[in-house]
């Protein structure tokens, strides 16, 4: 009988932290739960424990520690070790008894746990793309160093995974590679006037058509942001310039992303957009699993369109492609920036087309410099939202 691959689960109140836990309960003999962690969501990690029995569980705050505790006594189930804080995060990202880390903190808050676990060579289920983006190339070298696992669970960088040859991260740039081809739904937004996006309102925002999301990742598939985010950590996952990686926009979301080789062959991962395949895959590579999502009916798709992207209409996405070819800093400012614009806007603070303006605001106050450690990407990463706050209070 083989032995459980204990999982460490950084943010499993989270969408994607629900879907690998959906994953999870369909394989008990393979998977077992070491570490949970969720901010603020006591109640729902309470039901989560109690199905899933961690052995630790990580949250935000003193006070989310102190209700979780009662709710757990109340479960009977006081064996189960409480922490909070981002020490806490990184120790169990770290811990001996976990195998694999599946990172699905959104934005820069799960950057020090994620490194942590990289640092710890673990299997890294990277679903959490600002850590590349604000990290990229200290967060590789660990990878590298420790002789950690990496593996990408965005649906589109797990889909660009799918279509490499195996040996590809040991061998770039033999392989044919003419360029990788990421594709986007459009969001909800994608065929509405632009000249009506001022009153777009966070309600119509995060109405994504084909996925189910968070509220903040939401938003950033509205304007494109979240794939510009994610151009930036294809450059870093497959070591690959800005000028070979096309966002081609395809709004039935079937396609999730290809790979084009120089012999004229394009190489594409399908399926239905439901984000326990990646997560699946992820979690047992190099085999497969049922991951609980129906095979996908082609006969019922019926057609597959794909448009080029207006960048008039998503200026998110030339933002972030200006990010990556300036280097340095720069990708940390506009992450930074971008979450506190789309957190300004679901607050009814600016409008929807004022997100953009904070991003490209920022980028210029703040100078891009050289941030080799984790240390220096935080200071960067705090004074740009000084910046971006400053401007949307003012």
């Amino acid at each position: 009988m083989q032995k459980k691959q204990q999982l460490c689960i950084l943010g499993s109140t989270g969408s994607i932290g629900v879907s690998t836990l959906d994953v999870v309960a369909r394989h008990p003999d393979r998977y077992g739960v070491f570490a949970l962690t969720a901010h603020t969501q006591v109640a729902k990690l309470a039901e989560q424990c109690a199905q899933f029995l961690p052995q630790v569980v990580v949250v935000g705050t003193a006070q989310a520690a102190d209700e979780l505790a009662i709710l757990l006594k109340e479960e009977h189930l006081p064996q189960i070790q409480i922490l909070f804080g981002r020490d806490a995060l990184c120790a169990v990202a770290s811990a001996s008894e976990c195998d694999s880390v599946m990172a699905a903190i959104v934005g820069a808050a799960g950057l020090p746990a994620s490194l942590a676990a990289a640092k710890a060579g673990k299997k890294v289920l990277l679903a959490n793309k600002e850590a590349l983006v604000m990290s990229g190339q200290l967060f590789i070298d660990a990878i590298k160093d420790s002789g950690a696992t990496l593996l990408p669970i965005d649906s589109e960088h797990n889909a660009i995974f799918q279509c490499l040859p195996g040996n590809y991260n040991r061998h770039p740039g033999q392989h044919g590679i003419h360029k990788i081809l990421l594709t986007a739904s459009g969001g909800p937004f994608l065929n509405r006037d632009v000249n009506t996006l001022d009153d777009v309102t966070p309600e119509q925002a995060v109405a994504h058509p084909n996925w189910v999301m968070g509220r903040k990742i939401s938003v950033d598939s509205a304007t494109m942001m979240n794939k510009g985010l994610e151009v930036i950590e294809a450059h870093w996952l497959f070591a690959t310039p800005a000028e070979q990686i096309e966002v081609v926009i395809h709004p039935q979301s079937v396609i999730h992303s290809m790979v084009s080789y120089t012999d004229g062959s394009v190489i594409a991962q399908m399926g239905n957009p439901d984000m326990r395949i990646p997560i699946a895959y992820g979690m047992a590579y190099p085999e497969r699993i049922a991951s609980g999502v129906a095979p996908l009916d082609l006969l019922k798709v019926a057609s597959l369109n794909f448009i080029k992207p207006d960048f008039q209409r998503f200026p998110c996405l030339q933002l972030a492609y200006d990010a990556l070819k300036e280097g340095k800093s720069a990708a940390t400012i506009l992450n930074a920036s971008n979450e506190i614009a789309v957190q300004a806007f679901l607050d009814k603070r600016i409008g929807f087309r004022m997100i953009n303006q904070v991003i490209e605001y920022t980028l210029c106050k703040v100078a891009a410099t050289e941030a080799p450690d984790l240390e220096s990407i935080l200071a960067c990463d705090a004074e740009a939202r000084r910046v971006a706050g400053s401007m949307i209070s003012s």
